[in-house]
């Protein structure tokens, strides 16, 4: 853990990402979702990338999605989103919300790292497959790596789906969303101490 982001080094990030045209998706953007939230919190969301209304809006999960994470977050958490922060793997919508592509993944890749490193989170939860198998770095899916908690840069990971997907199939997997959340929760009152009842290994 590396304490709290310096505000300098934390704009001077996200304006180095507003400017990015690294990779072809800045071609097609109307803007840059670089992310939103507390710089300082300790539970961070990191998600796949932007749709249409976050691209227009400029900020992440603003959508239909967007509104179960807000609710799933209040009712598991008793947070909003200005008490975490909540990024993405690539910051630039995708045309027509297709996969990124490994190498627009990589492109974007140091503004997360830089904004996990600057945050210092003590816990992540990752939002579906491409932010689980990058910060893990696995080729699992998420119905395997979810369900539990991983050692994570001093803190800890918990996967689960992403909320596009949970509104698309049903009671089920929100439910395994709240379980995913209610695990997260422990861990942050648990403190980066967490032993064995609060944490569940994983592969790495």
């Amino acid at each position: 853990m590396v304490g709290p982001a310096s505000p300098v080094a934390f704009e001077a990030l996200r304006a180095d990402a507003l400017g990015c045209v690294r990779c072809p998706l800045s071609a097609g953007r109307t803007q840059v979702v670089f992310g939103v939230g507390d710089p300082h919190a300790a539970l961070m969301f990191v998600g796949e990338g932007p749709g249409r209304e976050e691209d227009l809006a400029g900020e992440p999960f603003v959508g239909r999605s967007g509104k179960l994470l807000d609710r799933l977050m209040q009712e598991e958490l008793s947070m909003d989103r200005s008490r975490c922060y909540i990024a993405n793997v690539v910051k630039c919508r995708p045309p027509e919300n297709r996969d990124p592509l490994p190498d627009e993944i990589a492109a974007c890749r140091p503004y997360l790292e830089s904004q996990i490193e600057l945050i210092d989170p003590r816990v992540v939860v990752t939002l579906g497959n491409f932010a689980a198998r990058l910060l893990l770095e696995t080729t699992d899916g998420i119905r395997s790596l979810r369900g539990r908690a991983y050692r994570f840069r001093g803190g800890h990971l918990v996967p689960t789906y992403h909320p596009a997907f949970a509104l698309r199939s049903g009671g089920q997997v929100v439910a395994e969303m709240r379980a995913d959340l209610i695990r997260a929760k422990r861990l942050l009152a648990a403190g980066p101490g967490a032993g064995p009842a609060a944490l569940e290994r994983g592969p790495r």
